[in-house]
């Protein structure tokens, strides 16, 4: 039975979150025709795109450096025995390096321990662009989502990459208690937080010790177009 347009924004939506919140992943390359999986780390841009920071001496990068589509998966938890009925998404895309700072410090603000070697000369960013997704729900639960459906209105992206700044230094002065029990609430067992990085569909939150556990991805409810649906979210979290 075919979707519409608000079940199709749910699942893309539902999609984004997967991809958001995972911290790792499986890339496809292909070489020569021949098909190559390995296991990577990722963060999403405020837009949705992929980044990863890849050595030019793995296998992947000179794939991708030969060959430009790509794609990769990433697995939720299973809700039984059957870890075909854990929720998955595997996105297609293009790929390509890139030299913005701002995307290379995204994708720091959710892998602080790269830190140390993403400064050496063989490691670049590649930013892999969705062209489109398949979202598995579980088991026989399968839905193709197109680029333009998948990725977050262009609108919103915009307007809370403008206020990113403002929103993390406000939150991380002033509310550092609710950002604690937000974290501690969603699993985290640090006693102090800071917010790193906030888009339309959540934000992320790190502890004060980048090496004692990972960056925690907190999702809104509902995907949020400005800086007072980020200010409503978290006052929901909060409360809850």
């Amino acid at each position: 039975m075919a979707l519409d347009t608000h079940d199709m924004k749910q699942v893309a939506w539902q999609a984004r979150c997967l991809l958001r919140s995972a911290r790792q992943a499986t890339l496809a390359t292909v070489q020569d025709g021949q098909p190559y999986a390995a296991l990577v780390t990722h963060a999403c841009a405020a837009d949705l795109s992929i980044l990863l920071l890849l050595s030019s001496l793995s296998e992947h990068m000179r794939h991708l450096r030969m060959e430009k589509r790509a794609a990769l998966m990433v697995s939720g938890e299973a809700e039984t025995v059957n870890p075909q009925t854990a929720p998955r998404v595997t996105v297609t895309g293009l790929a390509e390096v890139e030299d913005d700072p701002a995307l290379r410090q995204r994708f720091l603000a959710v892998h602080p321990y790269a830190a140390p070697y993403a400064g050496f000369s063989d490691f670049s960013l590649v930013r892999l662009k969705p062209l489109g997704a398949m979202l598995v729900g579980g088991f026989a639960r399968a839905t193709r989502l197109p680029g333009s459906v998948l990725c977050p209105d262009e609108a919103s992206v915009m307007a809370l990459l403008a206020a990113e700044a403002d929103i993390i230094a406000h939150c991380n002065a002033d509310h550092a208690d609710v950002l604690a029990r937000i974290a501690q609430d969603g699993g985290g067992k640090a006693a102090s937080w800071r917010m790193v990085a906030v888009d339309c569909d959540g934000c992320d939150l790190a502890p004060d010790d980048p090496m004692s556990e990972p960056v925690l991805r907190m999702n809104w409810s509902a995907p949020v177009r400005d800086a007072s649906g980020v200010q409503q979210e978290l006052v929901r979290l909060a409360r809850a």
